[in-house]
């Protein structure tokens, strides 16, 4: 395969949506965002990242020690990322609860499952990443100081859909 520095893509811009389990996602990485999903604003500079892991258990024969098979015992996608304006949107995803006149509520209970949309474009390049079914599961600190924003890492955890997938990449391959 040759090489083509136009398959080199950089994630210059984009945005990150949420919205209930049933709103109506995304199906390619271009056509418009359903009004049922809602942008969250501003995102730190880190942009989105993609972890994916698997846990993978070794089965030894007695003859030699050898491995004979490896058997998946969990398998995780999340992705990562820092919500940097202070909205209702984004401490709505901190914090796991409606943001009412200007009051949250912080309590115990589990984050609550929501579809997630992560864009991201570079000139006319597109890639569109839907999550069917997440939860923030990690939540690092907030911090307010006089020389950053205050900032909401979140962890979203991928739980898979009715159809077992657990997220989906649409790339836009027209140009």
């Amino acid at each position: 395969m040759a090489t083509d520095s136009d398959n080199v893509l950089v994630g210059v811009t984009g945005g990150v949506y949420h919205g209930a389990t049933d709103a109506t996602l995304p199906t390619d990485a271009i056509t418009a965002i359903d009004a049922d999903l809602t942008e969250v604003g501003y995102i730190s500079e880190d942009g989105v990242t993609q972890s994916i892991d698997a846990d993978n258990e070794s089965i030894k024969a007695w003859q030699n020690g050898d491995t004979v098979r490896t058997v998946q015992t969990s398998h995780e996608v999340t992705y990562q990322f820092k919500m940097i304006e202070s909205n209702d949107e984004s401490q709505s995803i901190f914090y796991g609860a409606d943001v009412t006149g200007g009051t949250i509520e912080i309590t115990g209970d589990q984050m609550p499952l929501k579809s997630y949309v992560f864009e991201m474009l570079d000139g006319d390049q597109a890639i569109r990443i839907v999550v069917p079914k997440g939860r923030v599961t990690d939540r690092g600190e907030v911090v307010w100081k006089n020389d950053e924003p205050i900032g909401y890492e979140v962890t979203i955890n991928c739980l898979p859909d009715s159809s077992g997938v657990k997220s989906y990449i649409y790339q836009d391959t027209s140009s």
